[in-house]
């Protein structure tokens, strides 16, 4: 099969199509052939040698497929063979063939494509579980989400909308801004033009916001505290700035502020399939309603996986980016 290397880290170049054996599934694994593998920022990092796979799992990047069921391991209960399915995986999206336990496969909605299937599966339990379980975001509460037209803002802020909060949101640009505001933020911030704490303190009347998502990290972090209300929380899932700052932990205390985080790729398959439990449950139902769904930027052919990352590299896109076999 046609699988996606990378030869040595570094620049997008090094990703490089090669020839593999087709894997076999193992024990509860299903083997999905490929459609559509969504390309992530942790893709990224582990090309630049940042982000190692963990034990066990392929040196292929990719977190997240769409496609076919073509064969199933032993112990398989729920999978038949010819299923269209979108999985969450530790490695190996970008390829023709991909095993995964059958525990962190999710149904391919019908209304979408395969390649907007394979846009959901990183960005939406990503989201689920730190906006909704780790974050406990509830109706009628505010929410800051930074990078708001990456895959993970398009989908926190669809999501958080459609469970009743008020949603605001930072981006690099007006047109991103715009962009935004018209899959339901409230308030969108260009942060290269304007100050986001002032911006959500006003809009909360000075009260600041119950939940912010960030995944920038640096200086970001003191200004969080800041644009945080009072029992305000801040979930942490990446650091594309510094994941180093100096800042005046006095905030903490004083507005009893919790600030946790968490990674997706190293959790359990046990973890990962009690999560895709709850989406099953509680997004299916909307993506298939229409309410919510994948943006999708643009399509590449799987060799042309170097250019994807440049183009994710350009911070040019809005939503997401997508392999397709």
């Amino acid at each position: 099969m046609t699988a996606i290397a990378i030869r040595a880290p570094g620049a997008p170049e090094v990703l490089v199509p090669e020839e593999r054996e087709v894997p076999q599934p193992g024990t509860g694994e299903i083997l999905i052939k490929v459609a559509a593998a969504g390309v992530n920022r942790p893709d990224v990092m582990q090309r630049m040698g940042l982000y190692p796979p963990p034990p066990g799992a392929s040196d292929i990047p990719g977190l997240e497929i769409a496609g076919e069921v073509v064969a199933r391991g032993p112990g398989v209960t729920r999978w038949q063979i010819g299923d269209k399915v979108m999985a969450l995986v530790s490695g190996g999206g970008y390829a023709a063939y991909c095993p995964v336990h059958e525990t962190n496969a999710l149904p391919a909605p019908p209304s979408l494509s395969l390649a907007e299937a394979a846009a959901i599966p990183e960005t939406f339990f990503t989201v689920w579980h730190n906006v909704f379980e780790r974050g406990k975001l509830q109706n009628g509460e505010t929410f800051l989400v930074h990078g708001g037209s990456s895959g993970i803002g398009t989908t926190a802020i669809q999501l958080a909308r459609a469970f009743g909060a008020r949603v605001f949101t930072t981006a690099g640009s007006e047109e991103k801004c715009e962009q935004c505001r018209k899959l339901g933020a409230e308030l969108a911030v260009n942060y290269k033009a304007s100050d986001f704490v002032a911006a959500v303190k006003e809009a909360t009347s000075g009260k600041g916001v119950d939940l912010i998502l960030d995944m920038v990290g640096g200086d970001y972090i003191a200004r969080n505290y800041e644009a945080a209300a009072v029992e305000g929380r801040i979930v942490q899932i990446a650091f594309q700035g510094s994941p180093k700052a100096t800042v005046d932990f006095r905030r903490l205390m004083l507005k009893r502020l919790t600030h946790t985080g968490s990674t997706l790729r190293q959790r359990s398959v046990s973890e990962k399939a009690t999560i895709a439990r709850a989406i099953e449950q509680h997004v299916l139902p909307l993506i298939v309603r229409g309410e919510v769904r994948p943006v999708v930027f643009k399509t590449f052919p799987l060799r042309e996986a170097a250019d994807a990352h440049a183009l994710m590299e350009s911070s040019k896109h809005i939503g997401k980016i997508v392999l397709v076999t």
